[in-house]
């Protein structure tokens, strides 16, 4: 037993390892190879939350016709970010999706259910949508002198670092020191004392990125607390998402989202933290590092 433990664990661990990498790529690269790559990542969570939330009725086969629909509208929303189109217009379709949505239910009423619906739009939101907030801090840049500083470029990486890091921290402290149980009846697994490690863990890890950026001559003077705050911030929202994600499984009894990544299961079962903090960074970055 304990050598499967030890096996799952490796899987797991190089799984981790091999996805942050290729977002380390995705992200890194930006323009198009960031749009392209965060869009699949998109299409593939709006996917799996389409099953998971029961809008494939009676275990159909295939994608049905709001899967479809959404992943047109979600490759169209990413081009609208990657081409710049004003926000006024990105909220425009967000709202138009659901006359669309809704137009599909009237017309071919009474084949689908009104729950299908607000399902669909549900998962467009909650996963394309927010996630799109990586892509759009990606591509932010200010004014600074006689040019243009790529503030986004470099605090993109804080969406992962709050997420992914606290994840961390707040795994090992509670394995270490947990004894007091934040939500028993949802995830009897995470303690105060694991919440506490992740967000401490995060803010440090913002602070020591916030230390090496500065050492790379790569950090505007004054700027260097923003990224414990980042992380920190991140960090608490992140959690939240963690364990939302985790109501959302146990309302649909399922384990997980999916199975394409070993050890962890779906792509919203990795990104699920992600998915909170990517806008939270995007509007931080705006209100603090977009001078």
């Amino acid at each position: 037993m304990s050598d499967r433990k030890g096996s799952n664990m490796l899987t797991r661990v190089i799984s981790g390892v091999a996805v942050a990498v290729i977002m380390l790529g995705i992200v890194w690269f930006g323009g198009a190879v960031t749009a392209i790559g965060l869009a699949l990542i998109s299409c593939i969570a709006y996917s799996e939350m389409i099953s998971a939330t029961g809008v494939r009725m009676d275990q159909a086969k295939g994608p049905c016709i709001f899967e479809v629909v959404g992943t047109g509208v979600i490759i169209i929303y990413y081009a609208m970010i990657f081409f710049e189109v004003s926000t006024t217009y990105l909220m425009l379709m967000v709202v138009l999706y659901v006359v669309v949505l809704m137009l599909i239910f009237v017309f071919t009423f009474p084949s689908y259910r009104a729950s299908q619906v607000m399902r669909s739009y549900f998962s467009f939101v909650y996963a394309p949508v927010m996630l799109s907030f990586v892509l759009m801090t990606r591509q932010l840049s200010v004014s600074q002198g006689e040019g243009i500083y790529n503030v986004g470029f470099f605090s993109v990486w804080m969406t992962f670092i709050s997420a992914w890091g606290s994840d961390t921290c707040a795994y090992f402290t509670g394995v270490l020191f947990g004894k007091h149980k934040i939500t028993p009846r949802l995830s009897p697994k995470k303690s105060v004392e694991g919440c506490i490690g992740g967000v401490v863990g995060a803010g440090l890890l913002g602070l020591v990125y916030g230390v090496v950026l500065k050492n790379l001559g790569r950090l505007p003077e004054g700027d260097l607390w923003a990224y414990p705050l980042l992380g920190i911030c991140g960090s608490v929202v992140g959690q939240i998402g963690d364990l939302a994600a985790s109501a959302i499984k146990r309302n649909f009894g399922i384990k997980d989202y999916g199975n394409i990544i070993p050890g962890h299961g779906g792509i919203m079962d990795r990104f699920d933290s992600v998915i909170f903090t990517a806008p939270l960074i995007y509007l931080l970055t705006l209100i603090v590092l977009g001078k």
